[in-house]
């Protein structure tokens, strides 16, 4: 039967943690007068003639494998990465390397307990060599700097057999919510916990967005609904699973939940009605990456489709923001949804001194002189009306890459045609007034 270790009546709440520390400065006191034994003395000095030499080979091999990193012509990027990762660690490299060559020596020619110090060094080198090339696995650098401070701690304690008191003392400080106890050991278990399932999350998302990306059989917005999907689905099980594994009793929190969940509700009413119109955008792919679109007085290309809005780039460089709403509950006009072809209309006009059949046959021409216009889809031109100053035509053409911009195709469909009626004496005229002056009403009667 476990004693009760909650404080009694009277009992102060702190002196179990008062009474955890001074035990803990009392085995670091017996550690330090050991480190002042002639042998343990000794073996500092070892381990730092030891750390002297790596540092003096680092020195001289380390420019000669660089310059032999650097005629590595051709390799894979990832196994240059590494290189790079274990040239920044040669110092440690050589000495967990030297050091092990020296505990073996000892081990071979002298007591054990002359290279016990020694051996408690070489483990400590040892695991931090492998917990820093561990975490260069996480690419966040504020995740990867807190697991790897955290794992050093922690393996630190296990080789110095200080696990367990340090674990009691954390877990003296804490209180109790309800039926569960908040310690600071189960908070910072959970932070270490839950920051390594998310990045492992992170690792095996980016890794499957790579996949799906470059998979040519499934449609853009299925590709950013699927990487979506895979993120929510991924993290969320990352935080679930890492909050039961550190004993949070997730059943508690479910009515908490439901209530946050219908306050947010009606406060991010926008928030969730943009992330239901991305998901519906998304599913009935009627605009996806790459699509031309309209929207009001913005024309540009869709760039990407996030969770709340979708990027615009526009001719001009301008990257608008639209909410997914405005997408769903404004006309769009998507120039590019069913297919890639589009008709232009050009109006002009022609003195009435020139043949009209003239006219149609050079239009035609000089439209079909541009190369982005379609021969498969010939030009047409057409009388629309006869002006106050000039017969009006209209001029059709075809497009299949509306990508490459509208106003540039007009533009040059237009200098198509005054370079053709310039060539053929046809003359574009504009609109003149003429103006008469009369005379005054009693002079002439006069």
């Amino acid at each position: 039967m476990e004693p009760d270790e909650s404080p009694g009546p009277g009992q102060n709440p702190l002196d179990p943690l008062l009474e955890q520390s001074t035990q803990l400065g009392q085995q670091a006191m017996v550690f330090a007068e050991g480190l002042l034994r002639p042998w343990n003395a000794y073996q500092l000095l070892i381990v730092a003639a030891v750390l002297v030499l790596a540092w003096a080979l680092k020195a001289v091999l380390g420019p000669r494998i660089r310059a032999w990193m650097a005629r590595r012509e051709g390799w894979p990027t990832w196994r240059m990465r590494i290189l790079v990762v274990v040239h920044r660690r040669l110092l440690m490299i050589f000495f967990v390397l030297l050091i092990w060559l020296t505990v073996w020596i000892m081990r071979e020619v002298t007591w054990p307990s002359r290279s016990y110090l020694m051996t408690i060094i070489a483990e400590l080198a040892t695991a931090w060599l492998f917990v820093t090339f561990a975490t260069r696995l996480i690419r966040s650098v504020f995740v990867r700097t807190v697991v790897r401070y955290a794992a050093w701690i922690y393996v630190t304690l296990a080789i110095l057999n200080l696990r367990d008191d340090v674990s009691n003392m954390l877990d003296g400080i804490g209180f109790n919510l309800g039926e569960m106890r908040l310690s600071l050991l189960l908070l910072l278990q959970a932070a270490i916990v839950l920051a390594l399932l998310i990045a492992g999350a992170r690792l095996i998302t980016q890794t499957m967005a790579v996949r799906i990306e470059r998979n040519e059989d499934i449609s853009p917005s299925m590709r950013v609904l699927a990487v979506k999907f895979l993120q929510v689905a991924l993290y969320g099980a990352a935080i679930v699973i890492g909050l039961r594994a550190v004993g949070v009793d997730l059943t508690g929190l479910a009515v908490l939940s439901g209530a946050i969940g219908v306050g947010l509700g009606f406060g991010l009413q926008k928030v969730v009605s943009n992330l239901v119109s991305g998901i519906i955008i998304l599913l009935d792919k009627s605009i996806k990456p790459g699509d031309v679109i309209s929207l009001g007085d913005t024309f540009g290309w869709i760039q990407t489709l996030g969770a709340r809005y979708a990027s615009v780039v526009t001719r001009e460089g301008k990257e608008y923001l639209i909410p997914n709403e405005d997408l769903i509950t404004n006309q769009v006009v998507n120039w590019s949804h069913s297919n890639q072809f589009v008709r232009l209309d050009i109006h002009f006009g022609t003195s009435y001194g020139d043949d009209p059949h003239l006219v149609r046959r050079i239009a035609v021409e000089a439209a079909q002189s541009v190369d982005r216009v379609l021969r498969s889809r010939p030009p047409v031109c057409h009388i629309t009306g006869f002006g106050d100053s000039s017969v009006d035509y209209i001029l059709r053409f075809w497009i299949s890459d509306p990508t490459g911009g509208l106003t540039n195709i007009r533009g040059n469909v237009f200098l198509a045609l005054w370079d053709a009626f310039q060539a053929n004496g046809i003359s574009i005229p504009f609109p003149q007034r003429e103006v008469r002056m009369l005379e005054d009403g009693t002079k002439s009667s006069a």
